[in-house]
């Protein structure tokens, strides 16, 4: 079963949002922006659009508290932001976040805690540190206007967050958080830094190989089941989401490089690698991830208090418990967490056991290594498209893919 936002694209497409709210009625509007977006021009041409064609009589409440990698604080501070102004003036017609994957799931999660207050902040986090209990009903709409290539949030029903008590990572699952409409514009990465746009790309890279090389649907130990209504949103590769997937891959292994070069100046590769991320999000939104992703939490959220990584915004996000400290917090990237693990993840699942114990593969060791050995091509024809191999190089290349698709 696949389930998406509905998705527009193109240059200067966030100048369309106003007239997506004034379609849908909306008088009482929440904005979600990231801060350091606040300075830059997708702010102001939301503004704007929304000024321009939603009726004068609108009210617009602006939340700028976003927290880079957000936590369960973060997350619960929002959640209160927005549940004391449904409270006090009733709830909003429309919601918008503007900015990363951060923005995006911390509006996710204030639109349902807001919609459908649990007596505890973890009644709907996923188990084992939640009860992960199913969103009630319909949410608030929400436009989703991503301003990174990378998580897909924009596509997927997904809100991830930083259990700090636990020294953990995870996150509230359900369909129903998804965005009504996602937005792409890749003018609104423009003004990333070559570090965001690395580590937001290899995300993507990771959202596609471990999505089309996850257990397939069919084989899942749980089995089918009973009710469509409990089929989990991460459901394993499946032919829906495997060709997003792998348009993903082949799109981000030929434009990650040239965004990174040429990120301002080089149109073609900014629009590919929104399109792939967009595409990955479909793909893993239904799929679901595997090792990289999991052990990326361990990674992320371990995060010593003075590390931080070059190209990435220090900023104050105005919450008092973080004022005492600066507003700052340590952060690894969550590209780089999940792609650390991944060369010792693939060399892994890649190799079947049978072969480790010398034996005849069975089918679903067949199917699992066939995965592999067609994204290790496609990563390998990459790389030596880049370098200007020789045919011969390609022989040699695709026989090493064959013989050890994990290495």
């Amino acid at each position: 079963e696949l389930a998406s936002s509905s998705l527009r694209f193109g240059p200067g497409s966030t100048m369309e949002v106003g007239y997506d709210l004034a379609s849908l009625k909306a008088r009482r509007i929440l904005l979600f922006v990231d801060p350091h977006v606040a300075k830059l021009p997708p702010f102001e041409n939301v503004l704007c659009s929304i000024d321009q064609h939603v009726p004068k009589s609108y009210e617009l409440d602006i939340y700028d508290q976003i927290r880079v990698e957000p936590d369960n604080e973060s997350f619960q501070h929002a959640n209160s932001y927005t549940t004391n102004q449904t409270t006090k003036h009733g709830h909003y017609d429309a919601i918008v976040a503007l900015g990363g994957g951060s923005t995006i799931d911390t509006a996710k999660a204030a639109n349902l805690y807001s919609c459908y207050p649990p007596n505890n902040f973890y009644d709907y986090v996923n188990p084992p540190l939640g009860k992960g209990l199913p969103v009630p009903g319909p949410l608030a709409p929400l436009i989703a206007i991503p301003t990174t290539a990378g998580t897909g949030s924009e596509t997927t029903g997904v809100a991830i967050f930083d259990d700090t008590p636990t020294k953990s990572k995870t996150g509230i699952a359900h369909r129903r958080l998804k965005a009504t409409l996602g937005i792409v514009d890749p003018d609104n990465i423009r003004s990333l830094t070559p570090s965001v746009a690395k580590y937001s790309g290899i995300d993507v890279l990771c959202h596609a190989m471990e999505s089309y090389t996850a257990i397939p649907y069919n084989r899942r130990p749980s089995g089918k089941p009973p009710s469509p209504i409990l089929r989990p949103a991460y459901q394993g590769s499946n032919p829906i989401s495997d060709v997003w997937s792998i348009h993903a891959l082949k799109e981000c292994t030929e434009y990650l490089p040239r965004v990174v070069e040429n990120l301002h100046s080089d149109e073609e590769a900014r629009s590919k690698m929104c399109l792939a991320a967009s595409s990955a999000g479909m793909g893993f939104g239904n799929a679901g991830v595997h090792l990289c992703h999991g052990m990326s939490y361990a990674v992320a959220s371990q995060v010593k208090g003075d590390f931080w990584v070059d190209g990435y915004q220090r900023m104050d996000c105005g919450r008092d418990n973080e004022k005492d400290s600066g507003g700052k917090h340590g952060l690894v990237p969550h590209g780089l967490s999940v792609v650390i693990n991944a060369p010792a993840v693939f060399r892994f699942t890649g190799t079947p056991m049978s072969v480790m114990n010398d034996a005849a593969m069975s089918p679903a060791e067949e199917y699992s290594m066939d995965r592999h050995v067609e994204c290790a091509t496609i990563l390998a024809n990459a790389r030596m498209k880049r370098r200007g191999s020789t045919a011969a190089n390609r022989v040699i290349s695709e026989k090493a893919m064959r013989e050890k698709p994990g290495e």
